[in-house]
């Protein structure tokens, strides 16, 4: 705000007769300012700040934008792909899980010889996950 009235202020101001300071008057145009607007002209408008002025200078393009949406769409197809990859592996690996639990059983159903505490208690917990199911 305080930048905005000292570009005003001076375009208003009415230079001295000494020549060395200016004098303001309330709401008074200055001579120079007063031709400006008689021959049609705009009067001086004010220099860009630093702020404004870089971020003049980092705006993209329309062909800028346009890419980095095309980039960021192919992106999230990318990771769609790679979830579904992610789904098929997890299924793959239960079911390998479940044939290598079915393997196990069927051996120590097929064992001739006595079983011992360890191996009938795995038995029996196999064939209560397998019923579960």
């Amino acid at each position: 705000m305080w930048y905005d009235q000292k570009w005003c202020e001076a375009a208003t101001c009415k230079i001295d007769d000494s020549g060395k300071k200016r004098k303001c008057d309330n709401g008074a145009q200055s001579e120079s300012s007063q031709a400006a607007s008689d021959l049609g002209e705009s009067p001086t408008k004010r220099p860009p700040g630093v702020k404004p002025s870089k971020a003049a200078s980092g705006k993209r393009s329309i062909a800028d934008q346009e890419a980095s949406k095309a980039a960021s769409a192919e992106f999230l197809a990318m990771c769609s792909i790679k979830e579904r990859d992610l789904a098929v592996k997890e299924r793959d690996l239960a079911v390998q899980e479940s044939v290598k639990k079915m393997d196990l059983l069927d051996r120590l159903i097929a064992k001739p010889e006595p079983l011992s505490e360890s191996e009938e208690a795995l038995k029996q917990k196999l064939i209560t996950e397998m019923l579960s199911k």
